[in-house]
């Protein structure tokens, strides 16, 4: 009994002693100290330049669960149990205490992280069947009256570091997110002087032409573009000059030497270029991309980090004095060479405001979905036939609607089409047509917002106006509402606003490192650490990564090593998708299993062999298709043991494109048969008058004097008359008389119809 009584007062020594020193260690606080704690504050700018440690967002410091070393036996023994009651006064007492809050702000914890600490630490020390014995002893002592309610802090401490281990590695942490030299990450391109040449314009000006021919002309190069169309140009554009040339994308690889054998040249995606290759000449497209919220982390590494002896950049006169500012830090300079459009192109003085008022080279640039279905049907009900291309649109199609639109043999002379036109593609384009000037954004929040267009964007999409190499040397931009004119016009005017930051991601390295000092830790919780903690100067910023953290989230469940996990977060997925989404889930679920991804297995998970689509659902699930096999392709060169039948994927991928090609040249049937099947509300129900039509849908009303007699017959009978009726806003005989007149109006509308459509294939 004497060694038992000797053990507790040892120990009792021991944790005072422990207390004392660590209170004794912590720094005294001062008015004016500049050390940093774990306080609430707004995070600061992404452009900062500012040299002191980033204070990072303790609301994203997520608690570790804790468990008891197993010896609380023996403090029971030494002492007697604990009686919860007398413990919750003791522990309430602890975290009243304002000397307990001070010390702990002076070991990192804000109120947030005091507070979650305590909570943590109370439940533990209620709920745990067998404290530790020195904890017990103690909070046994405390309770007795034998000890200080603040002998409790160097176990508070120790729990909260446990259930908080990011507090211990903060400094190794801060060092490792710490972007703001991102020059220092690529040693090989510093090993050479580099010769950076900027050739700056709008478009159709000749720019990219002219890096290409340097890029012809070298022993080797690589090509970097922003879309797979454009380094599908290159690649063919390279071959048929005689100069051989390889494909390099996220989903395909293509070699010209029949024996696999790599080209001394390569046309690649931005994202898929090699920093350790050396090359004679680089390029890389559209430059003023290296301030995109999601990608422009791309565009900086490339131009960091390519080995090229000269790296031809092309892109907005915007970006010149920034890529000259960031050259300056890899001491490297940029020689500008400047050029101007090849076409002119022109403002109408008037919009079109009626889909009447088409003629043979029109492009109506709409920003969704929904109204490129709607002004399609629009153009159709007046007898014309269009081509249509948006984003998600897989890059076979949308070749195809191209050529349709540009082949002077075909009745097609009409594109209705997104932003997607900017870039990737050569249209035989007279007039742009803006169907709106409001276009969906993501800010840096990750948020969606509608936004007016830039003036960077708008003359990208207006520049595809009369270019150079199409039948029409001139080309004209408007808008299809008269008052969107002048905005436009204003928004043409200004100067584009310039480039002032470059993108960063983090890299996988760097995660990993994260992992291992918190190995309890989620991948998308180690990224919210790690941008809370990162640290940029005034040349940067952190891209964002919602995306990310969106598969991040989806596949946490599954056992991956952390690698393999980076790798599926990083795919690119169009989240909007459900059936993408689920098909990625799958993906993961069965890689975590070992099991390998078959081409059986995959044609049973997306029901092949599909059908044409009947309508426009039919179609949106067969895009999904396509980007699900996209998905398996882009894992395949990352996992080729996992996805082993790539080039049957493939073989079924161009199948799938031919099926889509046949819906997009049927658009306006699918619509038809969507608006049949929608369900249309009874004549007696209480429904809620006719929805105000979106303003970027005005210039596409039909007028009664344009419709046809089924559109007529549809029209009169519609629960609109009969709501009228009943509401006495409209009697028998007033509608027998609107009848009349648009019977009479319907055969004015035939012959106009006719007409129009004769006047478009003279001007064919």
């Amino acid at each position: 009994m004497m060694a038992l009584n000797r053990c507790a007062s040892l120990l009792r020594r021991r944790s005072c002693s422990l207390f004392r020193r660590r209170a004794a260690a912590a720094p005294a606080p001062s008015s004016g100290s500049s050390g940093v704690t774990l306080g609430f504050t707004p995070p600061l700018s992404r452009s900062t330049s500012d040299r002191t440690p980033r204070i990072p967002d303790t609301s994203l410091f997520v608690p570790v669960a804790v468990k008891s070393n197993g010896d609380g036996a023996v403090g029971a023994e030494l002492t007697k149990p604990l009686e919860k009651g007398e413990l919750l006064k003791v522990l309430n007492k602890f975290y009243k205490r304002k000397e307990m809050q001070k010390l702990a702000a002076d070991q990192g914890f804000d109120a947030r992280l005091f507070h979650q600490a305590f909570v943590s630490f109370r439940k533990f020390v209620l709920e745990m069947n067998a404290l530790d014995a020195d904890l017990h002893i103690i909070l046994s002592d405390i309770c007795n009256g034998a000890g200080h309610v603040d002998d409790i802090f160097p176990y508070f401490m120790r729990h909260a570091k446990q259930i908080f281990p990011m507090l211990d590695c903060m400094d190794d942490l801060r060092k490792i997110s710490d972007l703001r030299v991102p020059v220092n990450w690529y040693p090989d391109a510093r090993a050479i002087q580099r010769k950076i040449v900027f050739h700056a314009g709008p478009t159709n000006s000749g720019k990219t032409y002219h890096a290409i021919q340097r890029y012809l002309e070298a022993k080797s190069g690589v090509y970097c573009g922003p879309l797979k169309l454009l380094a599908h140009e290159i690649f063919e554009k390279s071959n048929t000059a005689g100069v051989p040339c390889d494909l390099v994308t996220g989903e395909e690889r293509t070699f010209v030497d029949p024996e696999g054998k790599q080209s001394s040249h390569v046309a690649c995606t931005i994202e898929m270029c090699s920093v350790t290759t050396p090359y004679e000449v680089a390029v890389i497209d559209e430059i003023q991309m290296i301030k995109d919220p999601s990608r422009g982390w791309a565009w900086t590494r490339a131009l960091l980090g390519l080995c090229a002896e000269e790296i031809h950049v092309c892109g907005e006169a915007a970006a010149i004095n920034f890529i000259t500012e960031l050259m300056y830090t890899t001491g490297e300079e940029v020689e500008v060479h400047n050029y101007t459009r090849l076409t002119p192109f022109s403002i109408s003085d008037k919009a079109v405001e009626n889909l009447d008022n088409l003629e043979p080279g029109d492009c109506i640039v709409c920003f969704s979905k929904n109204d490129i279905y709607s002004v399609s049907r629009q153009i159709e009900i007046r007898g014309l036939e269009c081509a249509v291309i948006y984003g998600s649109l897989p890059p076979g199609t949308k070749l195809a609607q191209a050529k349709k639109f540009n082949d002077p043999d075909d009745h097609c002379k009409i594109l209705v089409a997104t932003d997607a036109i900017g870039m990737g593609l050569n249209l035989s384009i007279r007039r742009i047509i803006f169907n709106s000037l409001v276009k969906p954004n993501v800010n840096e929040k990750g948020e969606k917002e509608m936004l007016p267009l830039s003036t960077s964007q708008a003359l990208q999409i207006a520049g595809r106006a009369g270019r150079f190499s199409s039948v029409f040397k001139e080309g004209m931009v408007t808008t299809m509402h008269r008052e969107d004119l002048p905005v436009l016009k204003e928004i043409l005017s200004r100067p584009v606003d310039p480039v002032e930051t470059a993108g960063l991601h983090p890299t996988a390295e760097q995660i990993e490192m994260f992992a291992y000092h918190l190995p309890e830790a989620t991948l998308s919780n180690l990224l919210d650490i790690f941008v809370s903690l990162s640290q940029v100067d005034g040349l940067y910023f952190v891209c964002n990564i919602d995306d990310f953290k969106f598969l991040a989230d989806m596949i946490q469940h599954i056992p991956l090593h952390l690698r393999s996990r980076y790798v599926f977060c990083t795919a690119p997925i169009n989240k909007k998708q459900p059936f993408v989404c689920t098909s990625f889930l799958k993906f993961a679920r069965q890689f975590s299993r070992d099991e390998p991804l078959t081409f059986d297995w995959v044609c049973r998970h997306i029901s092949w062999p599909l059908t044409p689509p009947k309508n426009l659902k039919d179609l949106v699930h067969l895009e999904a298709a396509h980007d699900v096999l996209d998905l398996y392709l882009w894992l395949s060169y990352r996992f080729m043991d996992m996805f082993p039948d790539a080039n049957l994927i493939r073989e079924i991928q161009q199948e799938l494109d031919g099926i889509i090609q046949v819906g997009v040249r049927n658009i306006t049937r699918l619509i038809r048969a969507t608006e049949a099947q929608a369900p249309s509300p009874a004549p007696n129900s209480k429904t809620p008058g006719p929805k105000p039509q979106s303003p970027s849908l005005r210039g596409a009303r039909v007028s009664r004097a344009q419709t046809s007699k089924e559109e007529k017959d549809r029209t009169v009978n519609t629960s609109l008359s009969s709501r009228l009726l009943q509401e006495g806003l409209l009697t028998p005989e007033l509608l027998q008389q609107l009848q009349k007149e648009w019977s009479k109006d319907n055969n004015y509308s035939a012959s106009f119809r006719k007409g129009t459509a004769t006047k478009l294939k003279k001007n064919k």
